[in-house]
Formats: C-alpha cells, structure tokens, sequence
C-alpha cells in the first residue's frame, strides 16, 4: 500500500496489507524526507533521505486494522551518531500514516532539561511535524502520539511465512498439526508466533478490550519429545492497549518478552517502562504458528 503526503491511499490497499500481515507477512515502511525538515532544521543540506525501517511488531486489531512497531531501534543522529541519552525508540506507524513513539530511558531515571520528552528533534520547528498529544513529560517512559507529512509512505510486505499450527487458550488444536511445526523447526525454519488477546490486561477499567493479535518473531525454540510440548521464547515487544488507531498513553503500554507454549499457557516477562523493575504475568491464549 501506499499514501501521498496527505496520507491518501494511491496504491494498493488497506484490505491487501491487513491480509497480508495477518497471514504472518514482515512489514516494513518506506518513507521519504529532508534532512533540514526532519533531522536538523538549522542545517543547509537539503538532501532527500529515503528510509526504509522494519516493523518487526505487528498488530491487526479488529480484523481490519494494522499497526507495526520498531522493537530494537536506539534513537539516532543522522548521519553519523547516536542519540545523547541511551533509550529505546518504539516508533509505531498505523495503516493511515498515524504514528507515535515511546520512549524508556535505558539509565533508568528522568533528566529535567535533557530529552525529558519523546521527541528528540525539536519538534516546535518542524513544520511538517503535527503533535497529537503527549504523555508522561518528564519521567523515564515519555511518550507521544503525532503526524510527520512524510513525502510519501509505502507498506512493504514479505509474505514468506506459512501458518502450519493454531491452537485455542487451552492447547486445542483447531488447525493444523504439532508435527508440521516440529519438522520445520528441527529444519532450521524460523518461526513466528501471532498471540491472540496479548494486551487485554491493558485494558482497565474504562477501557473495553477490542479483538487484536500481536504478532512476533521467536528466538529460541524448544520441544519436549515425550510430552509433545513445543516452547519458544520471542523478541522483543511492545504492549499496547488496543484501539483503532494504535496509540500510546499514559499507563497504556510497556515491553517485554513472551515465553509461548503450545499448550496455550503465555508467560509475558514485563518491564514497566516507568521503572524498569519487571514482573511475569502467566496467561492462556490462542495462539497461531507459523514458520518460514
């Protein structure tokens, strides 16, 4: 799919990359700027920047809605440097161009007056720069929901992956076999995993939960040959409260890693993005498998 400046569809569709992401797609996102627009106003060099970052984190949320999300990114200085303060850079890009970021300070505690927000550009000056709303100024976890007119957006999809495994909460097959996802593990597939349900515990009092999957990569994987259990351990996430569109607030999102079965049992390794302190969260959810 892809959308002008105006973020108007004028290629592909909505539909094509909802499906494709569903069906375990990788997504990446093509956009282009000037780096005196968008990297440092003050500076003379005009060069178009053409960018393409990979979303390894994606949400379909009521099965018409996609959202990716960086997961490994350190924010950067273009051209040659990193950031000034160690953080990690949750960028999350919906279908209609939204976009959003989250931001914990890896040192683990606020700096008034040094990045003490999202952005680490300054976004006052950035005319093609529009701010949403912002969340938490000033502690270690800001974040902020907003739209950067890119000059144009495009939707890049890899449909590589083959969905061999589903399973409901309780470790039900309902299609699919383990032994399909066993033989392409011990081949050395790489294996993805699309978690139904995953931020429902976001969604407190006020907030009503909305149909969503979350789907990621997995590192590590493990079968146990007796009792016929496959264990696998994912890359990094983000977890947001679900909603059309994705959008970072207050208390409405942290990261972590998942530990999934296929016996249905979840276990989410938490870290608040507040403090940095983690806790296990053990859930059952439906879970489909896929490999490439």
């Amino acid at each position: 799919m892809q959308l002008n400046a105006a973020r108007e569809v004028i290629g592909g569709s909505q539909a094509a990359l909802v499906d494709a992401v569903r069906n375990g797609a990788d997504l990446r996102i093509y956009t282009e700027f000037l780096h005196n627009e968008h990297v440092d106003v003050t500076s003379a060099n005009s060069d178009l920047v053409q960018e393409v970052a990979e979303f390894a984190v994606t949400y379909v949320v009521d099965h018409r809605w996609v959202a990716g999300l960086m997961n490994l990114r350190q924010p950067v200085q273009l051209p040659a440097a990193f950031g000034p303060r160690p953080s990690m850079s949750f960028f999350l890009y919906n279908q209609d161009g939204t976009q959003a970021i989250a931001r914990p300070f890896l040192d683990g505690f606020p700096m008034a007056g040094l990045e003490s927000g999202a952005s680490t550009e300054p976004a006052g000056q950035m005319p093609k720069f529009h701010l949403l709303d912002q969340s938490d100024v000033g502690t270690n976890a800001p974040s902020e929901n907003f739209v950067y007119d890119f000059e144009v957006y495009r939707f890049l999809v890899r449909p590589a992956w083959r969905e061999v495994l589903q399973h409901d909460a309780s470790g039900q097959i309902t299609q699919g076999s383990l032994a399909d996802l066993v033989a392409a593990f011990t081949s050395g597939s790489a294996i993805k995993v699309a978690v139904s349900g995953f931020a429902d515990r976001l969604c407190t009092e006020g907030h009503n939960s909305t149909t969503h999957e979350v789907l990621v990569q997995v590192g590590s994987a493990y079968y146990y040959t007796e009792t016929r259990l496959f264990v696998a351990g994912t890359h990094p996430l983000i977890r947001v409260r679900p909603g059309v569109p994705l959008r970072y607030t207050s208390g409405g999102w942290d990261f972590g890693w998942l530990l999934v079965r296929s016996d249905g049992q979840l276990v989410y390794r938490r870290y608040d993005p507040y403090t940095l302190a983690t806790n296990d969260e053990v859930f059952r959810g439906a879970v489909r498998w896929f490999v490439c």
